[in-house]
């Protein structure tokens, strides 16, 4: 009789053992649609090993690790002597090697590299997003350094190589090497032009000691950093080295790190610079303009990061309702539950299938594409992120009381989930960043409505949709107070668009029932009763 009460039923087996990738169909779909078919078998096998490793009981087990023993700072030595130095739990090293050795820095020279990135991004985001931070800063640093040649050569090989090298020392030194960026300021936040730190012109061209102090610093343990500083002409980007050529440490001072809601493996910074000697990038004056491609391409991650965390959220509870039962049936049988998970599962699909498409974009590299990532990664950024948050926690209530629990795993994506809306500019800046190109760039706007004409004529709901949308942007004037709204409409539009053309009919028609049609509540599981919800339950389910 002893131990009885303790017997277990009723639970869930754990979500480890499997392939990640092959078991997410939209995203696998999302790849062979954008990728050259004689490509696919070497992209499929690549991202299946990853999804194989990320579905592993050992690398989830090193994600809660990384989470649970967050970084260390060390400003000095033993000894005395200013070190700077960031300490992490071996887990997290494990993670970033394995992130770098999949390719996630290498996407600038890979055919098709950007979609089989983004897929590997979103495959390796359900292990741990903090580790995603360095690997985004290092790969979206690429096109920034090209307007500079001589630096690209030196740098570009180290960024995309697929090599992880922890240990700091000069780049020549090193088959790999990552990159930060120190951008904001306490007095500025969003608006960098605010900021104070200056740049004083050194005897050696194109050279300067940067004063000043940065309140975020992504990934402070970086081999380099793109940062802004005031020069004599106005703004400027500028390349600051964490070890010079000499191997003696420029000056880069940690006075602390962040205490973060979430992505707590990761290390956030508040640096200073004291006469710390930066090479210019682009030039002077036009710091901005030279860092908004590396803007670019991590907004675009945090579209990706928030996909995967989605991802990872309906997997998980949907595999929990499999096999949880209550009131005499399974809880994924239950009309109500089925129709909440169904609700995630469309949120999830839209998400990955809107973010790979992006991707591509990336890839293609036209002129038409370029102006359609104008609007579109803004608008994707704005809306993707915003929906992280309300379904990841609406997935830890699908698990009930065990959803709350740290053990689920479900709590670190919750807390994860409001970042990658707050980061690379909050919700306000990508809004208002819709309205600039809507404004100022007609090729923008002509490239959105050609990629969304495409899809008209297949459902009745899209087309009305479409027809409102453009009767919103025939009136710009006095548009900043109503620009969420049409920033929203933009990507619910262009994912119902997409849905139309490339997802099975029943995620489609619940898509555009619900998103453009008007046949839905606010709240997760208010879908039309009438749709076919087990085909889209059953679509999103990882494998038994």
């Amino acid at each position: 009789m002893a131990g009885r009460t303790h017997t277990v039923t009723n639970q869930p087996p754990p979500l480890i053992g499997h392939d990640v990738y092959t078991a997410d169909k939209a995203l696998v779909a999302a790849v062979e649609r954008h990728t050259d078919p004689g490509l696919l078998d070497e992209v499929h096998g690549e991202l299946s090993a990853l999804g194989k490793t990320s579905g592993s009981a050992q690398v989830q087990e090193w994600g809660a690790q990384a989470n649970e023993n967050p970084p260390t700072l060390r400003t000095h030595d033993r000894y005395g002597h200013r070190i700077d130095e960031v300490d992490f739990h071996p887990a997290w090293h494990r993670l970033l090697g394995k992130g770098v050795s999949a390719g996630l820095t290498a996407a600038w020279n890979r055919p098709a590299g950007h979609v089989r990135r983004a897929a590997a991004f979103l495959i390796w985001t359900q292990v741990d997003a903090g580790n995603l931070c360095p690997l985004s800063m290092t790969h979206a640093a690429v096109p920034a350094l090209r307007t500079e040649p001589a630096l690209a050569e030196v740098w570009e090989p180290r960024l995309t190589s697929m090599v992880y090298d922890r240990e700091l020392r000069p780049a020549h030194h090193k088959a790999g090497a990552l990159f930060g960026m120190a951008m904001t300021e306490k007095q500025g936040g969003s608006d960098v032009r605010a900021g104070t730190t200056r740049a004083t012109p050194l005897a050696e061209a194109g050279t300067y000691g940067l004063t000043g102090h940065k309140w975020f610093c992504s990934a402070p343990m970086s081999d380099g950093f793109l940062v802004l500083a005031q020069a004599p002409d106005g703004l400027t980007c500028f390349l600051v080295p964490r070890v010079l050529a000499d191997g003696t440490r420029n000056p880069f001072h940690i006075q602390r790190l962040k205490d973060k809601l979430g992505n707590r493996s990761n290390a956030s910074a508040e640096v200073e610079f004291d006469a710390t000697w930066a090479q210019r990038v682009g030039d002077e004056g036009r710091g901005v303009r030279t860092i908004i491609e590396m803007v670019a391409a991590t907004r675009l991650d945090c579209v990706l990061g928030s996909a995967g965390l989605m991802r990872q959220a309906v997997t998980q509870a949907i595999h929990h309702c499999t096999y949880r039962e209550a009131f005499g049936g399974r809880l994924i049988d239950k009309p109500l539950m089925r129709n909440v998970l169904a609700d995630l599962a469309l949120e999830s699909e839209a998400a990955t299938t809107l973010a790979l498409r992006l991707a591509a974009a990336y890839d293609d590299g036209g002129e038409q594409e370029r102006a359609f990532l104008r609007i579109a990664v803004p608008a994707a950024k704005y809306w993707v992120t915003k929906r992280c948050t309300p379904m990841t926690a609406e997935a830890a209530e699908c698990l009930g009381g065990n959803g709350y629990v740290e053990e689920s795993g479900l709590p670190r994506l919750v807390r994860e989930s409001p970042l990658n809306s707050i980061w690379e500019g909050a919700g306000n800046v990508q809004a208002l960043d819709v309205l600039r190109a809507l404004q100022r760039e007609p090729l923008a706007l002509d490239a959105y409505l050609r990629e969304v004409g495409r899809a008209r004529g297949a459902d009745h709901r899209l087309d009305g949709a479409i027809k409102d949308l453009l009767t919103e942007l025939a009136d710009l004037d006095g548009i900043e107070g109503r620009a969420r709204r049409l920033t929203e409409r933009l990507a619910l539009v262009l994912q119902g668009a997409l849905l139309v053309r490339y997802a099975p009919a029943e995620v489609a028609d619940a898509f555009c029932a619900s998103r453009l049609g008007g046949d839905g509540g606010a709240a997760f599981g208010t879908l039309p009763s009438s749709l076919d919800l087990a085909s889209v339950v059953e679509r999103a389910r990882p494998p038994l």
